[in-house]
């Protein structure tokens, strides 16, 4: 069985839209508290450890099932992590407003708590200038969907308006970089090739 430690409706459309047969399980990791742990980490190297503390943390109640890890971080171009917005959406697109920030995309596959696959993506993502009228009226129509999502918006929506420029593939940033894994899932073959 392949399991998705991850609730992201996001990352479950993606696998099931590419014919992807999983179960998808709430990880039950307290991230705050593994962000503050990991504080020493850079944008990849954290998403890369999340991804690996989910995988890790349901492989190892479920014997025998393949699970999936996943997360995303966004670093802005002088290094600073960005976090999900929840309340402060706007004062979070005017820190990333007219600037160039990488977003990394991890996941880890885990068998029996152990990793046994990683790939780690990264998509370059430089945001226009923003104005103060356009931060609030997207704030307005998007806030309560995006303020769970790391960066403060979902490309697959309105969020694209906030971009100039993106080098990086669509999986990449909607959260599971997707060619990758569907390559290693034919490799083990979970998938036919």
């Amino acid at each position: 069985m392949l399991v998705l430690a991850s609730t992201s409706a996001s990352r479950r459309a993606m696998l099931s839209a590419a014919g992807v047969v999983h179960e998808a399980v709430s990880p039950g990791v307290d991230e705050d508290a593994a962000k503050a742990a990991l504080r020493h980490l850079d944008g990849r190297g954290l998403a890369d450890a999340l991804a690996e503390l989910k995988a890790v943390k349901i492989s190892s109640r479920r014997p025998g099932d393949l699970v999936l890890g996943c997360d995303s971080t966004v670093q802005r171009d002088d290094g600073l992590l960005i976090d999900k917005p929840g309340e402060g959406l706007a004062e979070q697109l005017r820190a990333l407003s007219g600037r160039t920030h990488r977003l990394h995309s991890a996941v880890v596959a885990a068998e029996n708590g152990v990793p046994v696959w990683r790939h780690v993506a990264r998509a370059t993502m430089t945001m226009r200038a923003l104005s103060d009228d356009f931060i609030a009226g997207y704030v307005l129509r998007e806030g309560t969907a995006v303020a769970g999502c790391v960066g403060g918006y979902r490309i697959e929506g309105a969020g694209v308006q906030l971009f100039d420029r993106i080098d990086g593939d669509h999986w990449t940033i909607m959260g599971l970089p997707l060619l990758p894994l569907l390559g290693w899932l034919r490799v083990r073959g979970m998938l036919a090739s």
